[in-house]
């Protein structure tokens, strides 16, 4: 079973970054592909960047050019760096694991305002 602790949310004005950290526990990190996805007030959750086993990445539209997904395996960790932020950008992200272990972080608050 894989857990996910997520991190690195607050309060950051428009064109700011942030970066948010997922850590994962149990086995098998290494071989499961990994994402984040955000659920803004009233909207539906969506993707937001992810990457594979092999570090393969894709990202949404509206996030690419500023967002930057990495992983350490070593450390059980993914990233999710943000730049250029935007109010848009205003949501709950929450760190994913699987396929093929999946599994959901608690999720953590990005708040783009000034």
């Amino acid at each position: 079973q894989v857990q996910l602790v997520e991190s690195g949310g607050g309060l950051v004005q428009p064109g700011g970054s942030l970066r948010l950290a997922c850590a994962a526990s149990g086995s098998f990190f290494s071989i499961n592909a990994m994402g984040w996805y955000r659920q803004a007030p009233g909207k539906q959750r969506e993707s937001v960047a992810r990457i594979s086993s092999s570090g393969r990445t894709n990202y949404a539209d509206s996030v690419k050019g500023r967002f930057t997904i990495s992983r350490d395996n070593a450390k059980k960790t993914v990233s999710l760096q943000m730049n250029s932020l935007k109010p848009e950008d205003t949501a709950v992200y929450y760190c994913n694991s699987g396929p093929p272990y999946e599994s959901w972080g608690q999720g953590t608050q990005v708040t783009v305002s000034s």
